[in-house]
This record gives structure tokens, sequence and C-alpha cells, in this order.
């Protein structure tokens, strides 16, 4: 048995640093894992998707329609956007953010006005990850605001967590680091179904 993460958001959102971090944990957990990026535009703005999936015995990393075990979007296009990779079951988790295209900003394309509905309707866990990570000490840890919301759906150690995050963060914004995460778990833990 294998479990499939899909991140995804836009380019400066620490998307990879997001995967990488939970592809540490899931090693340090003793799975086996897997990591595929695709940075696109990512340097612009533009789409970064990222998948980790681990398990006893991982033999592909790659995410199809219906595939992915959870879904954690940076922001909410990115999250429509994505979501037909989400199995039936699955869980999606999402920035209550919204990030404009450059085709939305320059008029060529109309924004869905009913994006945040819509994600609601199919189950989203909308995180206010920037709100938590300011409060936590920094916006730049809304990524970890978001992988503290996915930890409450996986079977890793807290003390994984903390190993991972520390290592893969700046050593004077670990503090910072660790109090988003635990925002993030403590918003799902209390908007859990």
């Amino acid at each position: 048995m294998s479990y499939t993460v899909l991140l995804c958001g836009v380019g400066g959102q620490g998307t990879i640093l997001a995967a990488h971090i939970l592809a540490e944990v899931a090693g340090l957990s003793g799975k086996d894992v897997k990591v595929s990026e695709i940075h696109g535009m990512s340097q612009r703005g533009g789409a970064v998707t990222t998948v980790v999936v681990f398990g006893d015995e991982v033999h592909s990393m790659v995410s199809g329609i219906g595939c992915a075990d959870a879904i954690v979007a940076f922001e909410m296009i990115e999250a429509l956007r994505n979501i037909s990779d989400l199995k039936l079951d699955g869980t999606l988790i999402a920035s209550d953010e919204i990030i404009k295209p450059s085709s939305v900003l320059t008029g060529s394309f109309e924004l869905n006005p009913n994006i945040q509905e819509e994600l609601i309707s199919k189950g989203a866990i909308l995180v206010p990850a920037q709100a938590n990570a300011r409060e936590a000490g920094s916006v730049k840890a809304s990524n970890v605001v978001l992988l503290g919301a996915l930890a409450e759906e996986l079977d890793f150690s807290e003390q994984n967590w903390i190993d991972a995050i520390s290592a893969h963060v700046p050593q004077k914004t670990i503090d910072i680091n660790l109090a988003a995460f635990e925002a993030g778990r403590a918003f799902a833990r209390e908007h859990k179904e």
C-alpha cells in the first residue's frame, strides 16, 4: 500500500519545500518515498505541482486522475484545477487564499466567483494559512501551516515532523515554523467532519 499526496500552488509559495519536508517525515518514519516535481514557470508565479508517494514499497511517483489520497493546495485556484486527481474518499486541504493569474489581472479571463463554495461542496478543508502563519511570526510559513493540517491525516510521529521541519527551514525560523505547523494541526483538528 502506498499513499499519494499532491501539493500544488504557484511559484514562491514554498510548495517544493513543503514536499521535501513531507518526504523527510515519511523517510524518518521508515517509509519508502518517491518525489516528483513539476516547476513550470514557477519563477514567474506559474503553477508548481509536486507529488510525494510513500509506503512500504513505492514503484512510481506518478499521480493522475483519481490517484491522490490527499491534495494540499497553497491557493484555491490551484485546488480547483487539480481536484480531478483526488480519490473519491481523498482529503482536500487548501489555503483560503486566491492568487489571481495574469490572465485575470489583465482582464482577458474572468475568475469563477464561486471557487470557495465549489471547494467546500467537494469537502475541502479551507485553512486560513496566511493568517495563521502571520500569527506564528511570518507569512512565509503558510506552507508549514498547511503541512500541519495534513499531519492530522497522517500517522507520523510529532517528533519526526519537528525533526524534518527543523532540518529544512532556516535555523532562525525554526520556532516560527514549528508554531505555524501546530497552528495548522489545531485548525484541522477543530474542523474535521
